[in-house]
């Protein structure tokens, strides 16, 4: 059995407008010194399968499905 955490984000120089909006509520709710907030997805699998075939199929996952290949980019750890 393997547990793959996936990691999805926007590529550089790709607009985050959820990210944009985060920040400016934080600041308007008093937070300071905030440069920058990005959005990034997490997903947490447990497949039973070994390491190595977990992360094949982990990336499989992400091209059909999970992660917009123009506009983001994706990370696999195998735990």
């Amino acid at each position: 059995m393997a547990v793959i955490e996936i990691r999805i984000e926007l590529k550089k120089g790709v607009a985050d407008p959820e990210g944009m909006n985060t920040k400016k509520t934080l600041e308007s709710l008093g937070f300071e010194g905030i440069e920058n907030v990005r959005t990034i997805k997490m997903f947490e699998v447990t497949l039973d399968m070994p390491a190595d075939k977990a992360k094949e199929t982990g990336e499989e996952m992400c091209k059909k499905l999970l992660a917009n290949p123009v506009i983001q980019n994706f990370s696999i750890n195998v735990r």
